[in-house]
């Protein structure tokens, strides 16, 4: 019953999609018309952490979707765990540029269930009838009005449904793709370069055997990675030194490898090796050679299909990375490095249409590593992100904020004024002395510093996060410069000038 039950679901889900590209013509044509667009960033994946005010920013961190209100007809609903502080909504409706923040803020309705748990808000929604009601009630046409959400997976169709609107994201039927087994798959499918390994894992016995193959198939190798189907920056992953073991297929190789992986070093300091050996049964994973080279980067290339099919590249960034073993998302620089911008989005290009062709529609992201050997940069796809990501929120700020547009053709991208543009965006400036900060106080520093986003230089910054900055310290930012040396520039003095007013407060 159950199973028919889900099949059900999944074609009423598909009919309702189908609302979706009527929507999306008008939307492109005219950019005018009423529309009612529900934001639910429910983050429906394993996420260390995701309680309390962390759990507030990471749902906060999309606000940037108020600029949508930029629109004179839009209708914008927000839906978050607990309520967010008048301040902060004032702060986003003031950068608007060209709209009179008054008019904008009737068009925008804050919903919150004011439940701080550890469950998924899809699932906080699902959960109370009412809630969903209200919601439907502030649907003015359910003809014209869209779900966005953080990631997709049953919860968020199903929420869908019970709202009767489509949803902008990926169908969950297609999950799979955005897992690190699917993903490994689809590369080798579309002749993508990805590192050498073995997916399909669903134990460490598993992980110890393909190992031993990767071994036999190339000796030299002394470093691999373990990933979870599912993680989130880098959580899912751990890292096995393999160096100075015994010889491929001598007597003790194998039990040689099984020690070094459950002594492999994790990316959170929590995660035990029973827990993470449960969740790979859980959920299997994958195992991959890490990459090595005169100089390694990080980036990353995002996209989009329409509902009209069309596949679009938005941008390319540098990752900055970090944690034990430099594998957590910590922010990220754009445009990215065009000695390889070019060459990661042509091969990014590959997958796009491949999903397309699959029915999956909505931002995506692929990453890469790419590795300077003899002069010369080489990529390779590691990652294919099914969901908004970290890089999500600084580029459509930045895109929202100055009306520009990213050629991949030059991998630069340029204002109306004929500026170029570029950003550097951190979620993780942290430091202690921030818990002696309020949002308010922030907003204070930010007028008195001359911090603040000037729309007449289209330079500046803009705060996200602030949820997560008298609980722990810390707060996002995207920093825009002229130049990537100019975005620096902006960065830096931004840090210094928020390390320095917190400072005074310890005195």
């Amino acid at each position: 019953m159950a199973d028919n039950q889900a099949v059900d679901r999944g074609e009423a889900f598909e009919r309702l999609q189908e609302k979706l590209v009527p929507l999306w013509k008008s939307i492109e044509r005219l950019n005018q018309d009423e529309q009612t667009i529900v934001v639910v960033p429910s983050i429906s994946m394993d996420f260390e952490g995701a309680r309390g005010a962390k759990l507030q920013a990471y749902e906060e961190r999309f606000l940037f979707l108020l600029f949508l209100l930029r629109q004179p007809r839009a209708r914008l609903v927000y839906v978050t765990s607990q309520a967010i502080n008048p301040s902060t909504i004032d702060y986003y409706l003031d950068l608007l540029p060209g709209v009179i923040s008054s008019h904008a803020r009737k068009r925008l309705f804050l919903v919150a269930p004011l439940d701080g748990s550890e469950k998924p808000l899809s699932a906080k929604l699902l959960e109370r009838p009412r809630m969903i009601r209200q919601l439907r009630e502030l649907i003015a046409d359910p003809d014209r009005a869209h779900l966005v959400p953080y990631n997709t997976t049953d919860l968020e169709r199903d929420l869908a449904l019970a709202l009767g609107i489509p949803m902008y994201g990926a169908d969950p039927r297609h999950f799979h793709f955005g897992t690190k087994t699917g993903c490994r798959r689809l590369f080798a499918e579309e002749g993508v370069q990805h590192p050498a390994g073995f997916e399909g894992l669903g134990s460490i016995q598993d992980a110890v055997e393909a190992i031993a193959r990767m071994r036999a198939e190339k000796p030299g190798v002394e470093r691999v990675l373990l990933k979870l189907n599912e993680g989130v920056s880098g959580e899912g992953n751990a890292s096995v030194d393999l160096a100075g073991l015994p010889g491929p297929g001598s007597a003790g190789e194998e039990e040689a490898i099984g020690e070094r992986v459950r002594a492999m070093q994790f990316e959170i300091a929590t995660v035990t090796f029973d827990s993470y050996a449960a969740k790979l049964a859980e959920r299997g994973g994958v195992v991959e050679e890490r990459i090595v080279g005169d100089e390694i980067r990080s980036p990353s290339v995002q996209l989009r299909v329409t509902p009209l099919g069309k596949v679009e590249l938005l941008s390319t960034h540098d990752q900055l990375l970090g944690g034990p073993t430099g594998q957590a998302y910590l922010g990220c620089r754009f445009p990215a490095d065009p000695e390889y911008a070019v060459a990661i989005t042509r091969e990014a290009a590959k997958i796009g249409n491949r999903v397309a062709k699959e029915g999956v529609i909505g931002r995506f992201a692929l990453d890469f590593v790419t590795v300077r050997r003899n002069g010369s940069w080489q990529p390779y796809a590691i990652e294919l992100n099914l969901r908004k990501g970290g890089t999500t929120h600084p580029f459509l700020t930045l895109q929202f904020l100055t009306d520009g547009s990213y050629d991949p053709g030059s991998g630069l991208f340029t204002a109306p004024s004929g500026r170029q543009k570029a950003f550097v965006a951190s979620d993780h400036l942290a430091n202690d002395a921030y818990r002696g900060l309020t949002p308010d106080d922030l907003f204070d520093i930010v007028a008195r510093r001359g911090l603040h986003f000037d729309q007449s230089r289209q330079r500046g910054v803009v705060f996200h996060m602030l949820a997560n900055l008298a609980e722990n310290g810390q707060v996002g930012l995207t920093a825009v410069g002229d130049s990537p040396e100019d975005a620096d520039e902006v960065y830096r003095r931004a840090v210094a000038v928020l390390d320095e007013e917190a400072a005074s407060l310890q005195s």
